[in-house]
Formats: structure tokens, sequence, C-alpha cells
């Protein structure tokens, strides 16, 4: 080969092998630079996280011991160590943090009676304890006054919340299957799960309203299992 023909070569090879780093230099720097990004993301859904459960915790704990009316926005913000700013930025005012208190207590009870239904020893008992405790709820002080008693003052009917919408439809569920199983009476499943529902919403507002609350609540039990039998075969 020529002397020009070498030099060419070399050339060539040379800038080829430039190519090559200059790209392996840009992904390796494309990719510190996507993992940077991917880190920063997550670092700020981190700390969003972060910042709702402490303004959750902070409300739950306010709400329960002051009730909605006698809680200050200090109390919501002053231990946390947090300002008025991410409290509406987070959940829009009081009655916005008032509704994910309600929400995670709501989540929290439904996984109690997820676990109640589980233990029973047949469908109809799962059916029966599961309304059952639901009721038994109204006793405990922190759903009795964020969930019973404030909540509807504040948020409206709570048969309107998202929560007793999920919980009619797994009633429904649960009657249709003890229907097909041939348990209880033929009845329309979306209308009994309403009646169904709807005492037992109203005995727990009830519960909560009264001046004896555990007299109330045995009393509401036991006509709620009475109505219940009623549905047996």
């Amino acid at each position: 080969m020529s002397l020009p023909g070498k030099r060419l070569l070399a050339t060539l090879t040379y800038t080829m092998y430039v190519i090559i780093i200059l790209t392996y230099v840009m992904h390796v720097y494309a990719l510190i630079i996507y993992q940077g990004a991917s880190m920063a993301r997550q670092k700020r859904a981190d700390m969003i996280a972060n910042t709702r459960s402490k303004l959750i915790a902070a409300g739950r704990k306010a709400f329960a011991e002051k009730g909605y009316t006698e809680t200050a926005m200090e109390d919501l913000t002053a231990d946390v160590e947090l300002t008025r700013g991410a409290l509406y930025h987070h959940f829009g005012g009081k009655k916005g943090l008032l509704e994910a208190v309600i929400a995670q207590i709501d989540e929290e009870s439904a996984a109690r009676l997820r676990a109640v239904v589980k233990q029973a020893k047949t469908p109809w008992e799962g059916f029966v304890q599961e309304s059952v405790e639901w009721i038994k709820l109204a006793l405990e002080p922190e759903i009795q006054r964020i969930v019973l008693l404030d909540g509807p003052a504040v948020l409206g009917d709570p048969a309107r919340a998202a929560s007793h919408s999920a919980c009619l439809v797994s009633t429904m569920h649960s009657i249709q299957a003890l229907i097909d199983q041939n348990v209880i009476k033929p009845v329309d499943a979306q209308a009994t799960a309403y009646l169904v529902n709807g005492a037992a919403l109203n005995a727990s507002l009830w519960i909560a309203g009264a001046d004896d609350p555990h007299k109330a609540s045995e009393q509401a039990i036991a006509s709620f299992r009475v109505l219940l039998s009623g549905l047996l075969r």
C-alpha cells in the first residue's frame, strides 16, 4: 500500500476510534443525567409522601382530641414543623385534610373487617360478623368523633362517600354469593345491600350521638341480627 493510502487508513482508523469513544462518553453521560433525574423525581415523590403523611397524622391527632371545629391551623402544622402553605398545597385546607384523615381511617377499618370475614367459619357468619363489627366501630372514640360526628357535619351525607359506595358493592357481591349458595332467600341483591348498609350506617350514627353509646350499640346489634336473620331460608 502506498504511503498516502496508509495515511488515509490511519486517519480513518483514528476517526472511528474517536467516534466510538465519543459515543461511549455520550451514552455514559446520558445515563448519569437520566439516573440523576430519576433520583430527583423519587426524592421529590418521597418528600411529598412524607409531608402528606405528617399532615394526616397531625390532623388525625388534633381532630380526635379537639374536634374539627376547635382545631386551629397551628394545631395541624406547628408540631410537624410545616407551614400553612404546605397544608393548602396538599389538601386545599382543613376540610380537605379531614377528608384525607377519614379516608385513611376507612382503609384501616376495611382491612379489619376483611380479617373478620376471613376468620368466619361460614359465608353467612362472615356476612353477619362483618356488619356487626362495622357497627361496633362506632364505639371507638376516634371513629366516633372524626368519622361519624364531624365527618357528616362538615362533608355531608356519609352515604355518598366513595368508601361507602365501595362497601355497598362489596355487600351486594356477598349477598349475591349467599343467594347463589342457597343460604338466603332469592332477594334483589342490590336493594338488599342498600337496606343492610343503610341500617348499619344509621345504627353507627345513632350510637355515636347517643348519651350511652355502649347501651345503644348493644340494642342496635341485637336488632340488626334479627333483621338479617329474616334473609335466611
